[in-house]
């Protein structure tokens, strides 16, 4: 299931079979979304759907296979469940019937290890409702409240949305901006954007379409022009922005063409910064200089796309690494969200894309194995600035930021 597409909240549900979790996805989303059966097993695959849910926006909804699926199909169905949850920013866990024991209690170490809170739900409360004794356990044990509720007939419908409002961080749904923190009402800012073989038929790549969207958020004026147009322009209207921004492949004509006292950065670096890890890309980085032969780079790209001859990831990142290190260096890429082949201990250095097609928590889970295990990680924007010479100014206007709020405290 191809998810990164979709940038809202993620929410899964999950528990055994037959706990009624595609019954209540139906409830929540208002629809027969997903197949609902008496008997065990009926949900296979994820299933997602999209609702709106009042004081957090649109969210996903994720309906997964029983966590006590049996046989070896049904093992693969856990293990796509249990995937499912580096990807989601919060957790429902169903219970039903009274029944928690070590399948819970495994969830619940997985939801723990990706740092996903979770609420609990005991679902045909119109059958058998919850033991007072076990919801005090549960209650106490884990600090959660427990949810009584009955998708068949759901009188607690607000209090269960309310509990899901209560749980899900609000760094997941609240809105953040590219550029705000450096822009006043009024300001200029330049986009470079180069159309090479590269950029989509007849339209921007997605980076570069939320930084205009963001500019003009912000009460602000956009001027994108291409690579080669940069010193023409400024030269004959005078204007100067308050800043410069420019596709990552192009930073050293950027950094020749834009004037030393502009600011200037990359549309991946500002990624990088929305999206989370930064402080770990700042740090990983430099290790681009300390590759040695036969070491071996992971190059992770987001999204699944068509790959052209000068495909960024696969072509171009391999072929600058390996003639700025004049090392012979093994490059393994994996797209999407999908499992990697080697463990990762195998690698001396993780690239990771910009991210823009994914949630903030998908990108975190995606690179934490590597941070855990001491592995260096930066991005697409963030290593090319290195290897082109300007990754001092290209990272620069973040310092800058953050010692002028320094300075004001």
């Amino acid at each position: 299931m191809n998810k990164g597409k979709e940038l809202k909240p993620h929410i899964g549900i999950f528990g055994r079979r037959n706990t009624g979790k595609s019954s209540i996805i139906n409830v929540l989303t208002g629809q027969d979304v997903a197949i609902v059966s008496p008997h065990p097993g009926t949900t296979t695959d994820p299933v997602k759907k999209s609702v709106e849910i009042f004081g957090i926006g649109p969210v996903v909804m994720i309906d997964t296979a029983g966590i006590d699926d049996s046989g070896d199909l049904g093992s693969r169905r856990v293990m796509k469940s249990k995937e499912i949850i580096k990807s989601v920013d919060m957790a429902i866990l169903v219970l039903s019937e009274n029944r928690f024991d070590s399948y819970e209690e495994k969830l619940l170490d997985d939801f723990y290890e990706m740092g996903v809170p979770f609420l609990f739900v005991h679902n045909k409360d119109d059958k058998e409702a919850i033991d007072p004794e076990l919801k005090r356990i549960i209650s106490e044990r884990f600090n959660q409240p427990v949810v009584e509720f009955s998708a068949l007939y759901p009188s607690e419908f607000e209090e269960f949305v309310s509990a899901i409002r209560q749980t899900m961080p609000a760094t997941a749904y609240q809105k953040q901006s590219l550029l705000g923190d450096f822009l006043r009402r009024g300001d200029m800012v330049l986009l470079i954007t180069p159309i090479d073989t590269e950029a989509p038929e007849g339209r921007l790549i997605l980076p570069q379409v939320q930084a205009i969207r963001d500019i003009l958020d912000n009460d602000c004026i956009a001027i994108v022009v291409k690579e080669n147009e940069v010193e023409a322009f400024l030269h004959k209207t005078g204007i100067r922005p308050v800043m410069a921004v420019c596709d990552s492949s192009v930073f050293r004509k950027a950094d020749a063409s834009v004037p030393k006292d502009i600011p200037l950065t990359g549309f991946s670096i500002l990624l990088a910064r929305f999206k989370g890890e930064f402080d770990s890309y700042l740090n990983g980085t430099p290790a681009i200089s300390d590759l040695k032969d036969n070491d071996r780079v992971l190059v992770l790209e987001s999204c699944t796309h068509h790959v052209s001859c000068d495909d960024i990831g696969r072509v171009k990142i391999p072929g600058w690494i390996g003639a700025f290190t004049g090392k012979k260096l093994h490059f393994d890429v994996v797209a999407g969200l999908n499992r990697l082949d080697r463990p990762i201990n195998d690698y001396a250095l993780v690239v990771q894309c910009g991210g823009c097609m994914i949630t903030r928590k998908q990108l975190v889970n995606r690179l934490q194995p590597a941070i855990d295990s001491g592995i260096p990680v930066t991005n697409y924007g963030m290593a090319i600035a290195w290897m082109q010479g300007v990754y001092d100014r290209a990272v620069g206007l973040f310092f800058k930021k953050s010692a002028k709020a320094e300075i004001q405290r």
